[in-house]
């Protein structure tokens, strides 16, 4: 090894070890940006790619976002927070208790700041629940229910909890009992990028959406539900309507996500669908007319 004297004779060597200290410093946003261009600057949101399963980051902020589910493994989501240049979390939102929503929470955790986790009500599978609470206990960070219709706001996004709903004065109340249509379901801003995030909600759920708020306006980014799986909800496409249609899924995985008659079905209703098994991780930014997507495959 070269000792500091040496090392001072040979300024190259200074050099490169300079540069390998400013990329280090950089990374990760500049760098990553660099060499793949991506994410794109200005992006609002992000499907990160992690295989079968879910996890988005909503951008709040320099080096901040609302997490919302972390994939099935640690190391992807680690990954796309860190290429996202995300080191805190104010919220992070686990939409059910499925393993390819809950389990990479570690890699969330991974030398970030984590204020909260936030969850749906409904504690099953219960040996995933307990996997979250004991994880989040050992980092020190709460474990929060989602009330329904709640409103929250940080920085540039607000949200709603669209579901589970609140309960309506003289109807029969539902509670969900499996845990896909226990999953939170959002309604996102970002200035003017509107998101709506679904969940694994299968249509029992998505018809009780429709119910529950039957004037849901348009949006410009659907996350649809359950890794774009054949069981949809016309009715809640029609509403949604969205200009662009994410769907994470993993690559030759067995379910046969996406389906073909989904995709189909939100081509046909104007939507561009873009998917993590082609796409690889996908960043959103601009909204409306200037919605723009770029995938990282």
């Amino acid at each position: 090894m070269l000792s500091a004297r040496r090392l001072a004779r040979h300024p190259w060597v200074c050099s490169a070890a300079a540069l390998v200290l400013v990329l280090a410093v950089l990374r990760p946003v500049p760098l990553t940006r660099i060499m793949t261009g991506w994410p794109p600057p200005g992006w609002a949101f992000a499907l990160c790619d992690v295989g079968q399963g879910d996890a988005m980051v909503l951008a709040a902020g320099e080096g901040t976002g609302v997490v919302v589910d972390t994939g099935p493994d640690p190391r992807p989501v680690d990954r796309c927070l860190r290429d996202l240049g995300i080191t805190r979390v104010p919220l992070l939102l686990l939409t059910h208790y499925h393993a390819d929503h809950v389990r990479g929470l570690p890699g969330v955790l991974r030398g970030r700041e984590v204020g909260a986790v936030q969850t749906t009500a409904l504690q099953e599978p219960a040996e995933q629940a307990a996997f979250v609470r004991r994880t989040a206990a050992a980092a020190h960070v709460p474990v929060v229910p989602a009330v329904p219709g709640e409103r929250r706001r940080f920085g540039p996004l607000d949200w709603q909890v669209l579901w589970p709903a609140a309960p309506v004065p003289g109807a029969a109340p539902y509670s969900p009992t499996e845990p896909n249509d226990a999953s939170l379901t959002l309604f996102a801003r970002s200035g003017a990028l509107t998101l709506l995030l679904l969940g694994d909600l299968e249509p029992p759920a998505q018809q009780g959406v429709i119910r529950t708020y039957p004037a849901l306006p348009r949006v410009d980014v659907l996350k649809v539900a359950h890794h774009g799986s054949a069981y949809q909800d016309a009715a809640l496409l029609r509403s949604a309507r969205p200009r662009l249609a994410l769907i994470s899924c993993g690559t030759g995985n067995p379910y046969g996500h996406p389906a073909v008659r989904t995709v189909e079905a939100l081509r046909a209703g104007g939507a561009k669908v873009m998917r993590t098994d082609t796409d690889g991780a996908i960043a959103v930014s601009g909204a409306g007319a200037g919605l723009r997507a770029a995938g990282r495959s």
